[in-house]
């Protein structure tokens, strides 16, 4: 049985906004992972984290939006001193720092969901603004205004760290430091300060994308498992580092979740799987990415 086409062009409309939207919580996994090569498993939950702050601050008559963007400063300082402390504990020692260092970040990721337990308990926070609920009609298809402003701040995040990266030196350093450090230090970078700022911004981004989460729907301190799969495949997807391709990645990712959950013969309960299987796909034909250098 087929899929009706007026059906499937709202598939692909929903799917292109949710798209948007794991490409903008894939951002800072981008630039960790991507780029510095991290082991940043602990991104979603730092994700969530970001929701609940932007919670309190709606609390106190903040536009979510405006929230998030306030919290990226404070999430910024405590980027830098996470890989910080990852840096003395694990980097700096060189053998295996890769293996502990995911232990490191698992255990940053559960202390966080047990911390948001006990503040929040385990109910569902959400927020309200004027766009959350609402949606603009074409025709007789619904495009929620929510996701339409997920989509719309990733694409700015996109272009603002696209141009961040390409043209100015400490962006470059960035896209440098993890293949070439002895080249790094001879253009007088210091490569663990440049990774230390990098860490920051990944993390600073990531506060917005809480405050993306919690404007998309309800919010619950373990919600970071749900992510963590997606965000990987984005990540992984677009080529290790690709801010562009993140978007891509992130587009492809939603297009098939949306087609999927309208299928007669798969629907919701086969959604979760679709990331894995196109991650599979992709590596098997182009291991380096979509997008990859």
């Amino acid at each position: 049985m087929g899929i009706p086409l007026d059906l499937l062009l709202e598939a692909v409309l929903f799917g292109v906004l949710l798209g948007g939207f794991y490409a903008a919580v894939s951002m800072g996994l981008s630039v960790s992972f991507g780029l510095l090569d991290v082991p940043y498993v602990a991104h979603p939950a730092v994700m969530v984290l970001g929701s609940y702050c932007t919670y309190l601050l709606v609390g106190l008559g903040l536009d979510p939006i405006v929230a998030g963007v306030l919290l990226m400063p404070p999430f910024f300082l405590l980027g830098m001193a996470v890989y910080r402390f990852y840096y003395e504990a694990f980097e700096k020692r060189g053998a295996e720092a890769g293996v502990r260092g995911i232990a490191f970040f698992f255990g940053l990721a559960l202390i966080i969901e047990v911390g948001l337990i006990l503040a929040f308990g385990v109910d569902q926070r959400m927020v309200e603004a004027a766009y959350i609920g609402k949606s603009i009609e074409i025709d007789e298809i619904r495009i929620p205004l929510r996701m339409l402003v997920a989509f719309g701040i990733a694409i700015a995040m996109t272009i603002v760290l696209t141009l961040y990266l390409s043209r100015t030196f400490t962006g470059r350093a960035i896209k440098a430091v993890a293949q070439d450090e002895p080249a790094l230090r001879l253009m007088g970078a210091n490569p663990v300060r440049i990774k230390q700022w990098a860490f920051g911004i990944a993390t600073a981004v990531t506060a917005l994308a809480g405050a993306m989460l919690i404007i998309v729907g309800p919010v619950e301190p373990g919600l970071d498992r749900v992510y963590i799969g997606r965000t990987f495949a984005v990540v992984v997807l677009a080529g290790l580092g690709s801010m562009t391709g993140t978007v891509a990645a992130g587009l492809v990712l939603g297009i098939s979740e949306s087609i999927v959950l309208i299928h007669p013969n798969l629907g919701a309960s086969w959604a979760p799987a679709v990331s894995f299987a196109l991650l599979l796909l992709v590596l098997g034909v182009r291991p380096q990415g979509m997008f990859g250098r």
